[in-house]
């Protein structure tokens, strides 16, 4: 039972968020209206947009911890920069935050690839400069709603066909993400350097290369959300999206991403994003606790990391039995 289960994780997650919904629907009828069914995903358009360039690291056998810091830097910037010159236009400062957060990214994947140094020690330290970084940027001080232009705010709230424009960017990410990996090389590589580094390696796959454009690629989606973020909540200051990475790494472990990298789906990644925001929705709803939303949170994470331990050592035991089953038919064989 439980194997068919991990073995269709998208299927799985996808009745255990409607039954989620429909569950917290029959406690409070108003939380299953389409105007809340719409805010609870426009909610998590955040959290998917940065687990899709997490799944990206996590899927090379690295990990960003600093993509919570490089969105709270890259929002506080573009919020200063709107505040301080409202004259320029909003699609060049959404492309400055993608490519300050894309280098921000840069600075880990160099120093993961070219000096060696483990990911996870690289992007701790980074989170800590980043976050340093804007409390030197602004001295403390926060850039409120009044100081931003009324384009700058308005542009992730601009409902269109009934969602705000922010949920769109979300889908968009998401089905990029999902026509990459399925169809392009330059997607498949990010399996192939995680999966099996040394068979990447005689294929021509640069692995150091391949972590460079992950980190690359999360950054990107870092300094769009930090824009997102600011211009949706009309406010920055040092402490934006403070612990935001735990939820991301969450979204990708529940999705089915493998820590031990090489296996996930864009899929399982976003119904795993989807998943948290319809629990960070519903448990305010039903009144439960704060203290309580985090340990039901942090129960979550460990039960999908048991969940994808005990997928991995199914498939290893189904690879071993092939193996076994391969060397012993040429020696019936022989016997016979």
């Amino acid at each position: 039972m439980m194997s068919a289960l991990l073995k269709h994780r998208e299927r799985f997650l996808a009745l255990v968020i409607l039954a989620l919904i429909l569950v917290v629907g029959a406690i409070t009828p108003s939380f299953l209206s389409p105007n809340s069914l719409v805010s609870a995903f426009n909610d998590t358009s955040i959290l998917m947009i940065l687990a899709m360039g997490q799944m990206l690291v996590i899927l090379t056998r690295c990990i960003d911890l600093s993509v919570a810091a490089n969105l709270a830097l890259t929002g506080m910037v573009v919020g200063m920069i709107n505040a301080a010159f409202p004259g320029v236009p909003i699609p060049l400062l959404i492309l400055f935050a993608m490519a300050m957060g894309a280098c921000l990214g840069a600075i880990n994947g160099f120093f993961v690839w070219i000096v060696g140094v483990p990911a996870i020690v690289v992007t701790l330290g980074t989170m800590s400069i980043y976050r340093g970084t804007i409390f030197l940027l602004s001295d403390g001080a926060w850039v409120n709603a009044h100081q931003m232009s009324a384009g700058f705010i308005s542009l992730p709230r601009t409902v269109v066909l009934g969602m705000p424009m922010m949920g769109w960017i979300g889908i968009i990410v998401v089905a990029t993400f999902y026509f990459a990996t399925r169809h392009l090389r330059v997607g498949r590589d990010f399996f192939t350097s995680g999966g099996n580094p040394v068979a990447a390696f005689y294929t021509g796959v640069s692995v150091g290369k391949v972590q460079f454009k992950a980190f690359v690629v999360s950054g990107m989606l870092a300094g769009l959300c930090g824009y997102l973020w600011v211009s949706r909540y009309a406010v920055a200051y040092v402490d934006v999206a403070n612990g935001f990475e735990l939820q991301v790494i969450a979204a990708c472990v529940i999705g089915g991403i493998s820590i031990m990298g090489g296996v996930g789906t864009v899929l399982g990644c976003a119904l795993g994003a989807l998943f948290l925001g319809v629990i960070n929705n519903a448990l305010p709803v039903l009144g439960v606790s704060p203290f309580w939303q985090m340990a039901i949170s942090g129960a979550v994470i460990i039960i999908a990391v048991i969940a994808n331990s005990m997928a991995e050592r199914s498939k290893g035991r189904i690879i071993l039995r092939r193996a076994v089953s391969k060397r012993a038919t040429p020696a019936q064989h022989q016997e016979a």
